[in-house]
C-alpha cells in the first residue's frame, strides 16, 4: 500500500508532517453509505447515529450530516461541535451516565432533540429544569440488559455491574424513572436504549440484545400501559485491525438486525415503531491511518526496538486495553519481513508500546512506520502527556488531500495558562 485516497504517504508525510492522522475519505463514505442505505424495514421506521465518541470533527460530522444519519453526543464538547458543523439539534441524541446540571441546560436550550436518561437522579433533575418551559424535549432510558458480548471488559457495557444505565433486574426503578420523566407533559417518554460494549464479533449477542429488548418493551406496554415507541440497540460493530478479524460486512449485519426486530415486533403484536442503531467505530477505524516517522532503533536482550515520533498520546488504546494493530513500512511494502520489531511511542511511560510483537522489514531510522486502522478512538482519546502537541488530522480522496483539523501548535499547548 503505498498511498492513502490516492495520495502517495509519502507526500502525506512531506505535505503536513509526522506524526499524522490520515483518513481515506472514499471508505469513509462506503461505510456511511453502506448503514444509509442497509438499515431499511419494510414494517418498521429506521435511524443510524453515527456515534461521535469514535472521531468528533467538523469534518466527519459533515459527511454524517450529507448521508443522512443521526448523531450520538455525550458531552456538551460533543454537542458544540456537532453545531457548530451545521448538524440539526433535533437529530442528536445526548447520551451520559453524569450529565451535569450545565450540559442539561446547554442541551435543552440548544434544543437538543433526544436526551437518553441513564438514571432516576438524571431524570429527576431533568424533570426539574423542564418545570415552567415551554419547549419539550423527547427521552429515550438507558437499561442494561446483562447480555454479555465477548470483548474487553473495558468496552463491554451490558454486565449486571455496568455504570451504564438501569439493570432489568431493577424493574421498580425503571418504572420509577420512566413514571417521573412523564410527570411533565414538556418530556417524551419515547423509548429505550442500550449498548452491549464495543468491537463485537458474535452476532448472536446483538440477537440476544434484540429478544431482551423487544420482550421488554412489549412488557411495560401491556403491563405498565407504557408504550415504547422506539428501541435504541446502540452499536459495537466490529472493524478488522488484523488479517484474522473478520466482522460482519456493513449490509449484512443491518440485514440480520433488521430481520431479527421485525420478528420480534410481529410475534409481540407491534409494539415498537422506530428502530434505532449507533455505529462508530464501524464507519472510521478501518479508514484510519497514524503515519510515524521511526526514530531510534535499539537492541536489548529480548527485544529490537523501533521508536516512533507519535505515541500513547496520539493512541492510547494499546496501553489502556491491549488494542493490537497490523503496520507497514512506507516503500518497504514489498519487502521480505525479517525482524521482528516492538513499536514504542516517545512518551516517558514503559507501557508507551504502539506493537508489541510485529515482523516488518528492516527499519532505518527515517523510514515511515504506518499503522494500519486507527481512525476510532485514537484522536478522540488523545492527550498533552509529556506537553507533545496533537497531531493534524488528513482526509485524502482522489489524489488530494485536505487538512480538517492543523497540528496543534507550542503556542496553543500552552494557550490557557496563566
Amino acid at each position: 500500500m503505498k498511498a492513502i485516497g490516492g495520495v502517495s504517504i509519502q507526500t502525506l508525510a512531506e505535505t503536513y508532517g509526522t506524526p499524522l492522522c490520515v483518513f481515506d475519505e472514499e471508505v469513509l463514505r462506503q461505510k456511511l453509505s453502506a448503514y444509509a442505505s442497509s438499515f431499511r424495514s419494510d414494517t418498521l421506521e429506521t435511524g443510524v447515529l453515527y456515534a461521535s465518541k469514535a472521531f468528533s470533527c467538523k469534518a466527519i460530522i459533515s459527511l454524517a450530516k450529507e448521508y443522512g444519519l443521526g448523531l450520538d453526543v455525550v458531552s456538551q464538547g460533543e454537542m458544540y461541535t456537532a453545531l457548530a458543523a451545521g448538524f440539526d439539534p433535533a437529530d442528536i441524541y445526548f447520551h451520559g451516565n453524569n450529565k451535569t446540571p450545565a450540559e442539561l441546560d446547554y442541551a435543552i436550550a440548544h434544543n437538543i432533540g433526544t436526551i437518553v436518561v441513564d438514571n432516576l437522579a438524571e431524570a429527576e433533575l431533568l424533570a426539574d429544569k423542564m418545570s415552567g418551559q415551554y419547549k419539550t424535549v423527547r427521552t429515550l432510558l438507558r437499561i442494561n440488559p446483562g447480555v454479555e458480548a465477548h470483548t474487553h471488559h473495558y468496552i463491554a457495557t451490558a454486565y449486571v455491574d455496568s455504570k451504564f444505565g438501569i439493570s432489568l433486574l431493577h424493574e421498580d426503578e425503571i418504572i420509577e424513572t420512566i413514571r417521573t420523566l412523564q410527570k411533565r407533559k414538556n418530556i417524551i417518554f419515547d423509548g429505550i436504549h442500550a449498548h452491549i460494549g464495543s468491537q463485537i464479533f458474535d452476532t448472536d449477542a446483538f440477537g440476544e440484545e434484540i429478544r431482551k429488548m423487544f420482550a421488554f418493551a412489549d412488557r411495560l406496554n401491556t403491563v405498565y400501559g407504557i408504550p415504547v415507541n422506539t428501541v435504541n440497540l446502540g452499536g459495537g460493530f466490529a472493524a478488522a485491525y488484523l488479517e484474522e478479524d473478520h466482522p460482519t460486512p456493513i449490509p449484512e449485519m443491518c440485514r440480520y438486525i433488521i430481520s431479527r426486530c421485525e420478528e420480534e415486533n410481529k410475534k409481540l403484536k407491534e409494539p415498537v415503531r422506530k428502530v434505532l442503531i449507533e455505529p462508530g467505530r464501524s464507519i472510521v477505524a478501518e479508514a484510519g491511518f497514524n503515519i510515524y516517522t521511526a526514530g531510534y532503533i535499539k537492541k536489548t536482550p529480548g527485544k529490537t526496538y523501533a521508536f516512533a515520533d507519535g505515541g500513547m498520546n496520539d493512541n492510547i488504546r494499546p496501553a489502556l486495553y491491549q488494542a493490537k494493530y497490523d503496520a507497514f513500512i512506507a516503500g518497504k511494502e514489498e519487502q521480505e519481513k525479517t525482524v521482528e520489531y516492538t513499536i514504542a511511542g516517545k512518551c516517558c511511560e514503559s507501557g508507551d508500546i504502539l506493537i508489541d510483537s510485529i515482523k516488518l522489514p528492516e527499519i532505518q531510522t527515517g523510514d515511515l512506520l504506518v499503522l494500519k486502522s486507527t481512525g476510532a478512538y485514537g484522536y478522540s482519546m488523545a492527550s498533552h502527556y509529556n506537553k507533545i502537541p496533537l497531531p493534524a488530522v488528513v482526509f485524502a480522496a482522489e489524489g488530494k488531500s485536505r487538512i480538517v483539523i492543523q497540528r496543534e501548535t507550542f503556542e496553543h499547548l500552552i494557550s490557557l495558562e496563566i
